[in-house]
């Protein structure tokens, strides 16, 4: 049963405010919900509380953060970019706490009167319960417990799949259920240009994106396993991009070097990710934010699960594979060295996913 503690009807919904902070992945995780709320509520305005590092997942670089919605910032009126990775390493400085208070303000000029907690931790309770809203939103049992205590209305979460949890939360604000719709992303003109033309550049047209990176090392298939699937890929004919984000150059020259030269390192801004990934045939990686992007935007996906549980966390689509060994344990602890597990999968299955995805096109 849901806990009610003060009440406000949806058709009286006029100001919302979404906080999904990050990462990558729980955000692609958290649009399907807030598209289905933004259908259910057209006339809503609505703000999200994001990292800064991630906002381009929800508005381009080059569109204004606050107005109208449009292509570039299709979901939300308002996206208000915090930092809090920085603010709790200098949580008591002079400069935190004006950049603090400065959001603060932001924050609460809108006078959102639902906000709605998808992140479960209690820094994301708290800046819910700074916007002022009157009502706000989380899940009964959160990610981290004492987050609760910054809820007005607490929701149990249904589904075994996050975003599937994620729709329970916003059909408990809209009082209605919903089908899972497809994510929507912002267009840009200029990220699908400069894709175009590095394509073109090196003469590419069908390609496959491996992406060899992971937020922690457990998550992380060897290089040198990447390296072999590309060689073999290769020789269909199909050309094969690295994707590699800051801090992981190292890694793609790794898979270079263990491809001989058959795949190409290919670093993207996360706007050219977004038109890179419209464009390929099939993604291969971990649990990682770019493998649920191509999942959200329809593209096929070999997946290669070993210490998150893809039944909670896999890519959410029909066109994949996902590859998981019976001997993995659910585990977030985030050690540096791959899982036992994880190391059970091997090139031979990842090759022979990738074939059944790719279909009788390539050789």
């Amino acid at each position: 049963m849901n806990e009610n503690r003060s009440a406000i009807s949806p058709p009286a919904i006029y100001r919302l405010l979404i906080v999904r902070l990050g990462a990558m992945g729980d955000i692609i995780h958290t649009l399907p919900a807030v598209t289905a709320l933004r259908r259910a509520l057209p006339n809503a305005e609505f703000g999200w509380v994001v990292e800064e590092r991630w906002a381009e997942l929800l508005c381009t670089l080059a569109t204004t953060r606050s107005g109208p919605r449009s292509l570039q910032r299709p979901l939300v009126e308002r996206i208000h970019a915090v930092n809090t990775y920085r603010w709790r390493k200098s949580m008591l400085s002079p400069q935190t706490m004006r950049e603090i208070a400065a959001a603060v303000s932001v924050l609460r000029a809108p006078k959102y009167e639902v906000a709605i907690d998808f992140q479960g931790a209690v820094r994301s309770a708290l800046i819910a319960r700074w916007s002022g809203a009157e009502v706000i939103y989380g899940a009964a049992q959160p990610r981290e417990k004492l987050a609760t205590m910054f809820y007005t209305r607490t929701v149990i979460a249904q589904g075994k799949h996050v975003i599937e949890q994620n729709i329970s939360l916003v059909e408990a604000v809209a009082e209605r259920s919903f089908q899972i719709p497809q994510a929507e992303f912002p267009h840009d003109d200029g990220a699908d240009q400069e894709i175009d033309r590095r394509l073109q550049e090196r003469n590419i047209k069908d390609f496959v994106i491996l992406n060899p990176g992971a937020g922690w090392g457990a998550k992380r298939w060897p290089e040198d396993r990447y390296g072999e699937v590309a060689r073999e890929l290769a020789k269909t004919g199909i050309s094969i991009l690295i994707n590699f984000g800051p801090n992981e150059a190292d890694l793609a020259r790794k898979v270079e070097e263990a491809s001989g030269g058959e795949a190409k390192g290919m670093e993207c801004s996360l706007s050219q990710l977004i038109a890179l990934t419209r464009r390929t045939r099939l993604l291969i990686g971990g649990d990682t934010g770019p493998l649920h992007l191509a999942a959200a935007l329809n593209i096929p996906v070999v997946a290669i699960f070993g210490p998150t549980d893809p039944a909670r966390n896999g890519p959410f689509t029909d066109k994949k594979v996902v590859l998981r060994s019976s001997s993995s344990i659910t585990s977030h602890a985030r050690h540096a060295q791959p899982e036992e597990g994880l190391l059970q999968i091997t090139p031979g299955e990842v090759i022979a996913a990738a074939r059944q995805l790719l279909g009788s096109s390539i050789g």
